[in-house]
């Protein structure tokens, strides 16, 4: 007897623990660096632009646009993550040859939601021919798995009249789902009820903002009230983003009002995700900074990130936090809040100057006439260590150390990318860890774009910098 319990015993503790091997780690807070491109666990860049994200058991699932150089449709990729920071690649779930027209198209913004009465995974995305906008069409797929192959099910335009762009779900509480589409040449933003299969449009529910031209919707719900958060119409360029509030999805919504600044941070709205945990629900804003708006592709773009606060029930602010901490756990996304300086070369009175604004890695750094733009403006972010890193306001990439320039690059830590900041008087020195070398304007130039290097320390003024504001 004792002998079939102790077998007993020993194969329910080695269920246990293959069972707890299985289930994910509980998520730890995680920092997520803003307007940077994002890499998946294996290191590969995440393609999970225009995207919609879902919580599924202890994972959340996200959606995106992976697409070819020329922008056309390639992949809908699927992630997934326990704490929103390291993600998991988990397929192309959709795919060129998953449909014949999908061979030659624009796939964009796919979002996926659930139906529990049919135990489906439903995606609805904005389709076109992959050569103009002129189809102006919505999409659907459908898999028995959140992170498997989804089955096209075709396009076709809303109650057949109505042309559909930017789109959105949502899922209420009491199950009915919901798209909302740019219409009418962007100039309308309508509101559908799904069929009970969440696979077609049953009704349209309003059209509440005629000739408002808006795009790129996210609708979430707040202690009983709706927001919608918008983009204008302005093609891959940034523009102010504005949201309207109603107690029902028919209406009345009230006027656009605007948040964040003029640019959304330079983003443009993909999604709003509720992160609930055990001190409540925070709402995350999930950008795109655009490839396409500084000379990239859509593959090019990067991510912005944002907590959105609330000053009362129906309104909403979002301001620019370079990182954000995400505890999936708690519930909780907060900012890294940031002083911004510029470096200002003593000897000729300019500023250390991204050139042309550029976004892009590889970027040499220079002198320029201070303007008080982005791409002259650091954080001086400490190490702990005594150094900093010098991130980039408008690029939020790090000043590195070459053998020959400084650059901007993606922001690894490298002891190329840690700098110490010494004080003497009303100026500063800013030294290299890796080399010990000075930052300093090449030939004591007092030029405009003269190279920005580093340098044998001398003391001289080229070399000596004030921090402004």
């Amino acid at each position: 007897m004792r002998r079939a319990y102790a077998i007993l015993l020993a194969c329910c503790l080695a269920l246990f623990g293959a069972l707890a091997a299985a289930a994910p780690a509980q998520a730890a807070a995680q920092t997520v660096t803003n307007g940077t491109k994002f890499t998946d666990t294996s290191g590969a860049a995440v393609q999970a632009h225009g995207g919609g994200v879902i919580k599924v058991g202890s994972y959340y699932y996200w959606f995106g646009e992976d697409r070819n150089a020329d922008d056309t449709f390639r992949y809908v990729d699927a992630y997934r993550s326990t704490d929103l920071k390291n993600w998991e690649f988990r397929a192309h779930v959709l795919t060129q040859s998953s449909a014949a027209e999908l061979a030659t198209a624009y796939i964009e913004r796919p979002k996926v939601v659930y139906n529990a009465s049919t135990g489906k995974y439903v995606m609805w995305m904005h389709k076109e021919n992959g050569v103009d906008y002129s189809q102006a069409r919505a999409a659907v797929a459908v898999s028995d798995t959140v992170d498997g192959t989804y089955t096209y099910q075709g396009s076709f335009q809303p109650l057949g009249q109505y042309m559909s762009r930017d789109l959105t779900t949502y899922v209420d509480t009491d199950g009915t789902a919901y798209m909302v589409s740019a219409a009418n040449e962007n100039y309308d933003l309508q509101i559908y009820r799904l069929t009970a299969d969440y696979t077609g449009i049953a009704a349209l529910v309003a059209n509440p903002w005629p000739g408002g031209h808006r795009e790129a919707p996210a609708l979430f719900k707040r202690g009983g009230v709706y927001f919608m958060l918008t983009s204008g119409a302005t093609g891959w360029s940034a523009n102010q983003q504005e949201y309207a509030t109603a107690t029902s999805l028919a209406g009345p919504w009230t006027s656009w009002s605007t948040v964040g600044d003029s640019t959304a941070y330079n983003s443009q709205t993909a999604y709003v995700l509720p992160v609930t945990g055990t001190s409540g629900t925070a709402y995350l804003y999930m950008g795109d900074r655009w490839g396409d708006s500084f000379g990239g592709t859509v593959n090019d773009s990067r991510y912005v990130w944002l907590p959105l606060t609330f000053p009362t029930s129906t309104t909403m602010s979002m301001s620019w936090y370079p990182e954000i901490a995400v505890d999936t756990a708690a519930g909780t996304v907060t900012g890294t809040s940031a002083t911004y300086n510029t470096l200002v070369a003593r000897n000729s009175s300019k500023c250390a100057d991204v050139p042309n604004q550029s976004l892009w890695e590889g970027v040499a750094i220079s002198q320029y006439t201070c303007n008080g733009g982005g791409n002259q403006k650091w954080w001086f972010k400490d190490l702990g260590s005594g150094y900093a890193e010098l991130m980039g306001r408008g690029s939020s990439l790090c000043l590195q150390e070459n053998a020959t320039n400084v650059t901007q690059e993606d922001c690894t830590g490298a002891t190329t990318q840690q700098w110490s900041v010494t004080t003497s008087g009303s100026y500063v020195t800013v030294k290299s860890r890796a080399s010990g070398k000075c930052l300093d304007v090449s030939g004591a130039s007092t030029a405009n774009s003269a190279a920005i290097i580093t340098y044998t320390c001398s003391g001289a003024t080229n070399q000596q910098w004030t921090r402004g504001t």
